[in-house]
């Protein structure tokens, strides 16, 4: 292909990294040279990490997303609804059920699906247990929740062995013992919170500064007992069993699932690991593919440590801005010949306690690192709610 012609990019996904990833190339040196495409099977954004509150009640799914067909064509950008059925990576084109759509860089953004299925029971719309993983079951969990409060008794919050998106379930632990705290409620709910991590506070990072100490301490002040090391293996209606036989009274079980690859990945050969994750190279370029990139939970990446019951590397939503700002930079270096960046990506998280939160900062994500930080404060409760409508904000008017 001569070095003026238009390079088709094809962006599978519409949220944090397909949004950035598209925004960022329309804004880059060589935008007049680019046809883009965003291919997503939502038709609105949604804020993430707002999830938790949708749950509690505090937010409606309508204030934390936006239809992305609008924002994207205002922008030039073509959207596609639907659902990749696989890649073609020798042929360079990505099979949709309404057709093929051929291009000369890919880049996978398709996010997760929710392996629900690894733990008996967990649902929750074919079983007792909740989660908060998609803004579906964040409903479902905010339905239960009230009719909770009409009959309220133990409760267990955690994640499951696998599981790599553990700060939700913290969250919403806190959260939690604030809501009950504000009704008068809290003495009459045991709040018992699972974890596979070895520790508090591991993340699936290996830890991160004294994140640990820090949170034993505010689970012991808050009569939060806690299982580390815990492999949930059964939720039924009234119990969340683990496995070796130990087992804890719930009415209300709230657990976060491991998280695997999406069909189209599997389907494709020599595209993605067994798990359905896709290898990439520091610069989020696929290790065989060169002209295919991929970002946010796509990734495949190794854990940090073995620990005894697994726990994954984390994706989140921050990092995987910075993953397709990186991509976006590394598609328009390649098409003009310059180097690529290959910069690890570090992380920046709020965590909203209640009544309170903390912020954490590790860089890069994966130890050794150059700088961890962490500072609590209601003023990050604040910036967390501020933070939430202004992000969104800039994925809808294109301002990554």
């Amino acid at each position: 292909m001569g070095q003026a012609s238009r390079q088709r990019i094809v962006i599978l996904g519409g949220s944090f990294g397909g949004l950035t990833a598209a925004h960022a190339l329309r804004r880059s040196p060589v935008r007049e040279r680019l046809e883009i495409t965003v291919v997503s099977k939502d038709d609105r954004f949604t804020f993430i990490p707002s999830l938790p509150w949708v749950t509690m009640g505090h937010k409606s799914l309508e204030q934390i997303s936006f239809p992305i067909r609008p924002s994207l064509e205002a922008k030039g950008i073509r959207c596609v609804s639907g659902e990749a059925e696989r890649i073609d990576a020798q042929a360079r084109k990505v099979v949709l059920a309404a057709g093929d759509l051929e291009y000369d860089y890919l880049v996978i953004a398709t996010g997760h699906r929710s392996a629900n299925e690894a733990v008996p029971g967990l649902g929750p719309f074919d079983g007792p247990g909740h989660s908060l993983m998609s803004p579906r079951e964040a409903v479902e969990a905010g339905e239960a929740w009230k009719r909770f409060l009409d009959d309220p008794g133990p409760m267990v919050i955690g994640s499951a062995p696998g599981a790599s998106c553990l700060g939700p379930a913290y969250e919403f632990a806190f959260e939690v013992d604030h809501a009950l705290k504000r009704r008068g409620m809290r003495h009459r709910v045991p709040i018992t919170f699972v974890t596979p991590e070895p520790f508090l506070g591991h993340f699936g990072v290996g830890g991160m500064g004294r994140a640990r100490q820090f949170l034993e301490g505010e689970f012991e002040h808050r009569d939060i007992r806690y299982r580390t090391s815990a492999a949930v293996s059964k939720i039924t209606a009234s119990s969340v069993e683990l496995a070796g036989g130990e087992a804890f009274e719930s009415r209300y079980s709230l657990i976060i699932p491991p998280l695997a690859g999406v069909p189209a990945i599997a389907r494709s050969p020599g595209l993605g690991n067994p798990k359905g994750f896709v290898p990439t190279d520091e610069a989020f370029r696929h290790k065989e593919f060169e002209n295919v990139y991929a970002v946010g939970v796509a990734v495949g990446y190794p854990p940090v440590d073995q620990t005894p019951v697994p726990v994954n590397f984390p994706k989140t939503g921050h990092m995987t801005v910075q993953m397709a700002k990186a991509a976006a930079r590394n598609i328009a270096a390649a098409i003009t010949g310059g180097a690529p960046t290959r910069r690890p990506p570090f992380v920046e998280c709020i965590l909203d306690m209640g009544d309170t939160a903390a912020r954490m900062l590790a860089d890069p994500v994966r130890p050794p690192r150059n700088r961890v930080k962490m500072s609590v404060g209601r003023r990050w409760l604040w910036a967390k709610q501020l933070y939430a409508p202004y992000f969104t904000w800039k994925m809808r008017t294109g301002r990554v």
